[in-house]
């Protein structure tokens, strides 16, 4: 389905959790660069698709996957924080691509006094540096990679961010781009607000799958909720 096929509504969602990575900004572009050039100082062989395939997940289960693929001589730990660095490095200084409409429905969800937070597989250390490029102060809550024990597909980050933020997940609405993210948001019980951006996204139970975040409104997001009891 499509936004355009909700009902209008006056309900708001209790919150909404941002994911971040393809969703918020354009950086997957950014690890797949960081990646390569991990393969390229070890001499291992890596590509675009190889990356993708890792889009959304948990950071130590992807360096653990590219330790195996690469037959790397660092522990998954150290791969970790050799891409976390450049990514960061690249997040305070670098030219941030947003997405269509992310900023736009992050002030109108402010402004109408909608809790956001933000849930992400990336670091405290990568996540940081965005936040302050980002206007005003619209996240209530920050649950990263490096505080949950179970990352993305499993659904404890959004049920972090929903406690964090002292609501029903059931109540909230998901953003994400990836099959990963989307999983672990349904799981929590959110309703999924998808937007496909590297990678295809099957439709399921608890999501909701768009082009773009152009012109989506907060009431928007409250009528998927209306259609998902």
């Amino acid at each position: 389905m499509s936004l355009s096929d909700t009902r209008p509504t006056k309900t708001l969602p209790d919150a909404v959790l941002w994911d971040l990575d393809g969703t918020i900004v354009d950086t997957e572009p950014v690890w797949l660069a960081a990646e390569l050039s991990l393969a390229s100082r070890y001499g291992a062989s890596w590509s675009e698709q190889d990356g993708l395939e890792l889009v959304g997940s948990d950071l130590l289960a992807a360096s653990r996957e590219m330790k195996r693929r690469m037959a790397l001589p660092l522990s998954p730990e150290e791969i970790v924080d050799t891409l976390v660095a450049e990514v960061a490095a690249y997040m305070s200084t670098g030219e941030i691509a947003w997405r269509p409409g992310a900023l736009e429905l992050i002030g109108a969800l402010e402004a109408a006094g909608v809790p956001q937070a933000l849930v992400t597989m990336s670091y405290k250390a990568i996540a940081t540096p965005m936040l302050a490029r980002v206007p005003g102060e619209p996240f209530g809550a920050v649950v990263t990679g490096d505080v949950v024990s179970q990352g993305k597909p499993h659904p404890e980050p959004y049920l972090a961010a929903a406690a964090a933020l002292g609501v029903d997940p059931h109540r909230c609405v998901a953003i994400e781009d990836s099959t990963t993210g989307t999983r672990s948001a349904a799981a929590a019980g959110c309703h999924v607000l998808v937007v496909p951006n590297l990678v295809a996204v099957e439709e399921g139970e608890r999501r909701t799958l768009v082009d773009s975040l152009e012109g989506t409104r907060p009431y928007d997001l409250g009528a998927l909720l209306d259609v998902s009891r």
